[in-house]
């Protein structure tokens, strides 16, 4: 991204996070509290390549507002510099946060989330009082001439920010999935690096399939989202008398606090510091998605007073118990995990024979017949971006289900670094079929422990086989040295004439479908292997999806 483009997508940021129209000079005094050095002319001028491009527009001598454009070009338009903005989000609400716990004034950052009908409201107390929240406190805001009410609560983020101010940096590491045992905090099950996400962590964990706060509720077990952090060993018992005094204030959810250097709910905490586990802000209204209400949630939306919140509920018992302190396997991440079935791939581009990694998915064995035709008519459809190889196996345990293997990306980097060509992956994305296509949604493997197009899936976030347009397909970014470009593009081109997907080979610097590699190398973008079971999904038919499972042959695949 040039530095122009750079300043226009703070310009754009600037004006969606004001509610009126703001001028210019506004606009350069914010630009220069990020950095840029701009004067109220260059701010004039940049501003005109907005209204052209149609992302902004002058209301009269007042300034200009973001339009509709504007915000879907901010949302998804500059993808590569959106994973990194996410983890400066977070920071800047931290910095932003001035409440003052002794004297209970001050702001606070909060998540807004929308319920669609009223009675939901009612639902949303009795789950406040079970204590599964950072706090009781809310602001309740019907929309005019709607059902509609917008529901404004505390953000565990508030409480990093509260931290910050007594000096004390919390480095807000992971959110993710967090496992509760006969109500007792055990281990993190999935988790997402807060750097390098375009999604925000416990956003893409935010599915009725994935949590089970109302099973924690009712049974004392069950899966809840949460937040892991990091601060210095030294200010541990600091850190544990400002989270009693905001216990007593209404504003907690703190599960678990490691001792110095020891690892705590699986997740590893370096030497000199300590972990710190907070439930996520967003836990009941997951527990209302898992009823069925529609809901939707944005999280760290913005920075509240937090007088013009009050309690939903005074009748709260804190029904979890102190986390378990034994030591739990380390929670392995993907990237980890994929090394060592990455090394195993020894497939012959010459030959067509040898081991590929591939992903195998399970549905009942009276759905096999439907999921084929679908599978075929997809990549029938789209030859281009679907890969058409697939194997029928038995599922290990159950008689009455089949799994079909595809091929996992993974088996490219399997490939490159058997000929000496160190391939690394890099992104795994949701692809855009625009023209050029872009990736909407890009998430880092180095820092996720499940794999991404599986979260993509399970939100319903693609249009594999729908007649939507553009179509959203699953996609992933691999990063090779340039030296070894010639070779690699010899390689890749033979696998793409056998059928696998390689959608495009990049050049060193160049953004390649709006997703950017490290200096020194160049980024291919090859399909998703789990594309034609996407298909499936959306056709409605139940499957298991699983991803990176096993090494089968190649050669004893079936071809849609």
């Amino acid at each position: 991204m040039s530095e122009s483009e750079h300043r226009m997508i703070e310009i754009l940021r600037i004006l969606s996070a004001q509610e009126k129209p703001i001028g210019s000079k506004f606009i350069a005094d914010e630009l220069k509290n990020k950095g840029f050095n701009l004067g109220e002319r260059a701010v004039r001028y940049h501003m005109q390549i907005l209204d052209e491009k149609g992302y902004t527009e002058r209301k009269g001598y007042s300034g200009r507002v973001i339009t509709d454009l504007g915000r879907e070009k901010l949302e998804k338009g500059l993808i590569y510099d959106q994973v990194d903005f996410i983890h400066s989000k977070f920071e800047e609400m931290m910095y932003l946060t001035d409440f003052n716990y002794m004297e209970q004034k001050g702001n606070v950052v909060v998540n807004t989330s929308t319920v669609y009908n009223k009675e939901s409201i009612n639902i949303l107390q009795e789950f406040f009082e079970s204590g599964l929240s950072v706090s009781p406190y809310v602001n309740l805001n019907r929309v005019p001439n709607t059902e509609e009410i917008e529901v404004t609560t505390i953000c565990g983020t508030t409480i990093d920010g509260i931290l910050l101010n007594e000096g004390i940096p919390s480095q807000l590491q992971y959110g993710g999935l967090l496992e509760i045992e006969n109500s007792r905090p055990t281990k993190f099950t999935n988790l997402i690096s807060y750097k390098k996400t375009s999604i925000t962590p416990l956003d893409s964990f935010t599915n009725s399939n994935l949590t089970s706060v109302l099973d924690v509720i009712t049974k004392g077990s069950g899966v809840i989202p949460a937040n892991f952090r990091l601060i210095p060993g030294v200010s541990r018992q600091k850190t544990i008398d400002i989270i009693n005094k905001l216990n007593k204030i209404g504003i907690g959810g703190v599960l678990a606090i490691s001792k110095e250097g020891k690892d705590i709910l699986g997740v590893p905490v370096p030497d000199g510091m300590i972990g710190i586990s907070i439930i996520g802000g967003i836990t009941p209204f997951c527990a209302l998605k898992e009823i069925g209400e529609e809901i939707d949630i944005k999280i760290a939306e913005e920075i509240k007073d937090f007088n013009t919140l009050s309690p939903i509920t005074t009748k709260i018992h804190h029904s979890l118990k102190p986390a378990n302190e034994s030591k739990q396997p380390k929670i392995p991440f993907v990237l980890s995990k994929s090394w060592n079935l990455i090394q195993q791939v020894n497939f012959d581009v010459e030959k067509r024979k040898g081991d590929i990694i591939a992903n195998v998915s399970y549905i009942n064995k009276d759905e096999i017949d439907k999921s084929l035709n679908i599978m075929e008519e997809t990549y029938n459809n789209n030859p281009k971006y679907i890969n058409p190889y697939y194997k029928l196996l038995s599922h290990p345990t159950d008689d009455e289900k089949i799994g079909i293997a595809t091929i996992c990306s993974l088996s490219i980097d399997g490939l490159l670094i058997n000929h000496g060509i160190m391939s690394t992956p890099k992104y795994s994305g949701l692809l855009e079929l625009t023209e050029p296509p872009l990736f909407i949604e890009l998430i880092s493997y180095n820092g996720t422990t499940v794999d991404p197009h599986k979260i993509f899936l399970s939100k319903n976030m693609t249009s594999i086989s729908k007649t939507n347009n553009p179509n959203k397909i699953l996609a992933s970014v691999k990063e090779i040295p340039y030296i070894a470009r010639d070779y690699a593009v010899h390689l890749l081109e033979r696998l793409n004439n056998i059928g696998f997907s390689i959608y495009k080979i990049g050049k060193p610097r160049e953004l390649i479908y709006n997703s950017k590699v490290d200096n020194y190398n160049f980024g291919v973008i090859a399909g998703g292997g789990l594309n034609s079971i996407g298909s499936i999904k959306e056709n409605g038919i139940n499957i298991e999806v699983k991803a990176i499972e096993k090494l089968i042959p190649f050669e004893s695949m079936d071809r849609l």
